[in-house]
């Protein structure tokens, strides 16, 4: 159900988090970013693509936890990405599972930033062959060790059957809507549970940022 608040929606930014070439995370992100806007159109969501950002390893002199402003980076490509993820108020990380983990592209690209993540908001949704469950919890742990606040409900996307594992190795397209769609309504409704969770964590991000007058 959509959001009933008067208050505008707070910008949030949906990331495809696999750099992988071939990939699905496209489709797979671009799928979650649908069921969203169909369940709550009148939210604010925004694409970012860390494929089409190509941060290189992390090459800051400065621990990000003393930065603060983004003049203050050395690189201008980590000025970039500090002025882009200081534009919203919550993420949807949407992340496949490697070797039990996430990618090494995504942990590269939170490490750049700290201060522009803190306090902030998060949900993640998970695939693979088996949901990518151990991925997502070890991404919420690093996202609690951002102080961000992560939602409960981590949706998990299964890449079953094995025809389909396979084509979704080779970066083939998935049929992900209309008839004989890979996922269905339970799909749908745990994505859309989180986003609840998530748009709850903004309403109280919101409230308290009025409280500190900022």
């Amino acid at each position: 159900m959509a959001s009933q608040s008067s208050q505008p929606p707070l910008p949030i930014a949906v990331i495809i988090c696999s750099g992988r070439q071939p990939r699905i995370g496209d489709q797979v992100t671009r799928y979650v970013l649908n069921t969203i806007q169909s369940a709550y159109p009148s939210s604010s969501l925004t694409l970012i693509d860390l494929l089409a950002w190509n941060l290189p390893m992390f090459n800051e002199p400065t621990i990000p936890s003393q930065i603060h402003s983004s003049a203050d980076y050395i690189q201008p490509h980590t000025r970039l990405w500090s002025e882009e993820i200081s534009k919203y108020k919550g993420f949807v990380f949407v992340t496949p599972q490697y070797n039990w983990g996430y990618p090494a592209v995504l942990k590269n690209a939170i490490d750049y930033l700290f201060n522009e993540w803190k306090g902030k908001s998060a949900m993640v949704v998970s695939y693979g062959g088996h949901g990518g469950g151990k991925a997502a919890v070890q991404l919420r742990g690093v996202l609690e060790g951002l102080r961000m606040n992560a939602v409960e409900t981590m949706p998990g996307l299964h890449l079953v059957p094995r025809e389909v594992l396979k084509t979704a190795a080779v970066g083939g397209k998935l049929e992900l809507e209309g008839e004989g769609a890979l996922w269905g309504e339970k799909e749908r409704v745990e994505i859309c549970k989180a986003f609840g969770e998530l748009e709850g964590l903004l309403g109280k991000q919101l409230t308290l940022a009025h409280t500190n007058g900022t």
